[in-house]
């Protein structure tokens, strides 16, 4: 017994950090469209490409990696993922000093290419670590870990990058050249250290000795494309990563325009708080659907409350009344997951339905209403991949497990397409109405939630 929960926890702390790494990688790539809109004075619409050249690596390379997982394992795949991050990394340095937006283009496709090697292998590995019944609350543990990372990275964009930099509305052409100099010079700094750290992280996954999941066999004929849930699930996955890299991809410079008009370094932070909300929830998801008694759990949560205070006020520079606003809204958070019940699907359904109010409630409002609303989506959005990914691979053993993550994962495409398409939106119509495009995707989750996580039965052959 002593053996087992060693290898448990050997495997937890190892995919933990794995989770961090590819969190902020991804949100660092996502909240970069903003940076690189400066440098190359683009429209939003091109800037979210960036955000594609990302998100398109998952349907390209999701299903190959399932097939890899199950002939190499998850450690040799995690430590591949690893290298072509590092290899990702340091193509940015010659991105940025030439500049070069389709070197960008590159640079991001091959760092995404180890993203999706990490990630196809981390969620089964953790969800097949322990008992089915308590894989939500691990996955939304570990994806509280990712979120630390989230937070993490557009504060590092925001302090790194933007500080201390202002364009102003009526900038000259000449302004703006320097200007997106200057930022494009700032850019190599955080992927040097990225790709130092994923080398070190790799060479020590090297040496550890990891649990084994034994990857099975499907059964002849046992084809996930019978099972629904899968499907719809990973259709779920497609409205839900669009809708998180769209919100978060816009908000820098959604922030800046219109009746708000923050400074650039103020609306990175704000995004920061944004990743922040997927933090917080998951911890609380973590709390809620884990067998934790139920005094401890409200305990818990008074902790994770005390985070959200100092988290808000850190990442912007100690203002103690927005680290206040932060820790209100994630009370309201923690309201709403209570009305879950620790139930999976009803609080996924719960979660759908507050996001997509919030996001039309953005769409025709303004000033620091509209900019909370925004904000807030952060929260609700964050236990949504964990419990759609739990409720579509639900009963799926061995080799079915890893070719539905492969499937599910594919369809993280979803981040490629719905950005653009805001983008598309705030560059004809204004910022605020491509947060409909979100509003609509939190509805099919609200289905999904309800009723398509329900149609299990596999069909007649």
């Amino acid at each position: 017994m002593e053996q087992k929960n060693n290898n448990f926890l050997v495997g937890m702390t190892a995919f933990g950090a794995i989770f961090f790494i590819f969190g902020f990688a991804t949100t660092f790539i996502i909240q970069l469209s903003a940076p690189v809109m400066a440098v190359f004075n683009l429209t939003e619409f091109q800037a979210q490409l960036l955000t594609s050249a990302f998100f398109i690596a998952y349907p390209i390379m999701s299903v190959p990696t399932g097939w890899l997982v199950n002939r190499i394992g998850y450690k040799y795949t995690v430590v591949a993922g690893l290298i072509l991050m590092a290899l990702g990394s340091l193509v940015f340095i010659p991105a940025a000093r030439i500049p070069s937006y389709p070197l960008f283009l590159m640079a991001t496709f091959i760092l995404a290419t180890g993203v999706v090697f990490l990630q196809v292998s981390a969620n089964p590995y953790v969800t097949a670590l322990g008992s089915e019944s308590s894989a939500s609350s691990r996955l939304n543990l570990t994806q509280a870990l990712n979120s630390i990372a989230t937070m993490v990275a557009p504060w590092l964009i925001a302090t790194v990058i933007f500080k201390g930099l202002d364009l102003p509305i009526d900038a000259t052409d000449a302004e703006k050249l320097t200007y997106g100099l200057e930022v494009a010079g700032r850019i190599p700094f955080p992927f040097i250290a990225m790709a130092l750290v994923v080398i070190l992280v790799a060479v020590v996954l090297l040496m550890m000795k990891l649990p084994a999941i034994i990857s099975e066999k499907s059964e002849k004929g046992g084809s996930i494309y019978k099972y629904p849930h899968v499907l719809l699930g990973a259709f779920a996955i497609f409205c839900y990563v669009g809708a998180e890299a769209g919100n978060a991809g816009l908000m820098t410079n959604y922030l800046k325009s219109g009746s708000l008009g923050l400074s650039a370094e103020m609306a990175a932070t704000y995004a920061a708080i944004y990743w922040g909300g997927a933090m917080v929830g998951r911890f609380f998801g973590s709390i809620m659907f884990s067998d934790i008694a139920g005094g401890k759990k409200y305990l818990y949560a008074v902790l994770v409350l005390g985070l959200a205070f100092i988290s808000g006020a850190f990442v912007t520079d100690w203002n103690w009344t927005i680290g206040a606003v932060f820790t209100g809204a994630s009370a309201v958070n923690f309201v709403f997951m209570l009305i879950g019940k620790g139930q999976p699907a009803r609080t996924l359904a719960v979660f759908a339905l507050v996001a997509g109010m919030l996001g039309l409630v953005t769409t025709f409002t303004q000033g620091q209403v509209a900019l909370w609303t925004v904000v807030s989506i952060g929260l609700f959005n964050s236990i949504m991949f964990p419990n759609i990914f739990a409720l579509a691979v639900k009963d799926l053993k061995g080799g079915e497990l890893a070719s539905a993550s492969g499937i599910i994962n594919a369809l993280i495409l979803g981040g490629a397409v719905i950005p653009p398409l805001m983008g598309s939106i705030a560059d004809n119509y204004g910022y605020t109405y491509a947060y409909v495009v979100p509003a609509l995707c939190y509805l099919y989750i609200f289905f999904y939630a309800a009723k398509g996580s329900l149609i299990r039965t596999a069909s007649a052959e």
